[in-house]
């Protein structure tokens, strides 16, 4: 299946994405990965457009189509890029959860957008500023949400496992 995880930056995407990918023995996607690599290339500048989510989509298909579970982990602002996630999933013929994650106390959002250390050399990391005023359009479909404000990592990957086991059982 693909799991699909996107939302803000410093809500804790990476980190669950990362706990999912352990539990489950998925291939962990990051976008911020195809980016960061696609820059050190030679190829682009950040911000570097479409192309590392394109780069994503294609992995993603692959990977589907050889019967491993995908978890793609990007912002994922728009509906467009959204629905490439899920066509993707459809060309490979396997289930999608669409999950968003949140951090709805804004004072800890801010926190952790000022505190989270760079994991991947030289990726820029947004300022709270930048955060806010990225592109976000608002979901219009059934989505899993997931507020990681006031918990602890795994607490909020409980519910994201247990909708992982529905979505698989169909």
């Amino acid at each position: 299946m693909l799991i699909v995880i996107g939302g803000l930056p410093a809500t804790g995407k990476t980190t669950l994405a990362r706990l999912l990918a352990a539990r489950t023995r998925g291939v962990h996607l990051r976008v911020d990965t195809i980016e960061q690599a696609i820059v050190r290339s030679g190829l682009a500048r950040h911000p570097v457009g479409p192309v590392g989510y394109v780069v994503g989509y294609a992995l993603a298909e692959e990977q589907l189509r050889q019967g491993h579970t995908v978890i793609a982990e990007s912002v994922n602002p728009l509906a467009v890029t959204r629905d490439a996630w899920r066509d993707a999933a459809v060309r490979a013929g396997v289930p999608v959860l669409e999950v968003e994650v949140v951090c709805s106390d804004p004072d800890e959002h801010r926190s952790r957008a000022s505190s989270r250390s760079v994991d991947i050399p030289d990726l820029p990391l947004p300022d709270w500023e930048q955060i806010l005023g990225r592109d976000y359009e608002p979901w219009h479909r059934d989505r899993l949400v997931v507020d990681t404000a006031g918990q602890q990592p795994e607490d909020s990957l409980g519910p994201l496992v247990e909708a992982v086991l529905r979505a698989d059982r169909g």
